[in-house]
C-alpha cells in the first residue's frame, strides 16, 4: 500500500517511522510519503494561506499549493484522497477495513481555519473526522488514520488474527485479556483461561465482550 501526506509541517510525522508502522515501511509492506504543501506554492514568500473572503476570524489555506501538491504526486487521478476536516463522515472501523484494500491513498493535511472549498471539489477529497472535536490541523487525525489502516495491510501484524479480534472488528468492545503472574496483588486470573478448554475459553470471551459493550457502548448493539 501507498499513503502520500500532504501537509505543512511533515516533521510531525517522524512518529510513522517507529513501531509496527515503521517495520512495515522497512519491509516494503507499506510505503508513506511527506508532501510540504508550502514547498508548492507560487508565492515568491511560499505563503500558503489567506483571509477568507466574506470575513471571519482566522486565515484559510488556499487553493492553489494544495492542489498543485496533490496532482504533483503520481497516479493521483486514481487514489482514494481523503481531507481530514472536523465536518467529515466519523471514521469507523468498517471504513478502515474498506480503506485497507485500496492500493494508493492521499490525505491532505488542513490547518489554520481550514482549506478553500475549491480545494475539495476540484480534487474530488472525501472528508473524514476521527471525533467530534476540533483540532489544530490536520496531521495529528491523518496520523491516527495511517496506524488504523495499517494494522489491516497483511503482514503488518506479526499475528494476522490480531486485527480480527480487537474491539469494533466484530461489532464488540474487546474481552478482557491477561498475562503472567496468574495472581497479582489479590487479583486472580479468571479460571477459565487457565484450565486449557479453547472452548470454554471462546464462550467466556465472548460472554465478557457482550457485557462490556452493553454496559459501556450499547450504541453498538443493534
Amino acid at each position: 500500500m501507498k499513503i502520500d501526506i500532504c501537509t505543512l509541517f511533515p516533521e510531525m510525522f517522524e512518529a510513522l517511522k517507529a513501531s509496527l508502522i515503521g517495520k512495515a515501511q522497512e519491509s516494503g509492506k507499506l510505503e508513506i510519503n511527506m508532501h510540504n504543501i508550502r514547498d508548492y506554492s507560487t508565492d515568491k514568500h511560499k505563503k500558503t494561506d489567506d483571509y477568507p473572503f466574506g470575513g471571519g476570524a482566522g486565515m484559510l489555506m488556499q487553493v492553489q499549493p494544495i492542489y498543485s501538491c496533490v496532482t504533483s504526486i503520481d497516479g493521483w487521478q486514481d487514489a482514494t484522497k481523503i481531507y481530514l476536516s472536523p465536518r467529515g463522515k466519523t471514521l469507523k472501523q468498517q471504513y478502515v477495513v474498506e480503506l485497507s484494500h485500496t492500493q494508493h491513498i492521499i490525505l491532505v493535511c488542513g490547518h489554520y481555519e481550514g482549506i478553500d472549498e475549491r480545494a475539495i471539489e476540484l480534487l474530488d477529497l472525501q472528508e473524514i473526522s476521527i471525533g467530534d472535536y476540533v483540532l489544530s490541523g490536520g496531521e495529528l487525525p491523518a496520523m491516527v488514520l495511517v496506524d488504523s489502516v495499517a494494522r489491516f495491510v497483511p503482514g503488518v501484524l506479526g499475528n494476522c488474527d490480531s486485527a480480527v479480534d480487537e474491539s469494533f472488528s466484530s461489532g464488540l468492545l474487546e474481552y478482557p485479556q491477561y498475562t503472567r503472574p496468574a495472581e497479582f496483588m489479590g487479583l486472580k486470573v479468571p479460571d477459565v483461561l487457565l484450565s486449557g478448554n479453547h472452548g470454554e475459553v471462546d464462550k467466556w470471551r465472548k460472554k465478557m465482550s457482550e457485557e462490556i459493550t452493553k454496559k459501556r457502548r450499547p450504541d453498538l448493539k443493534k
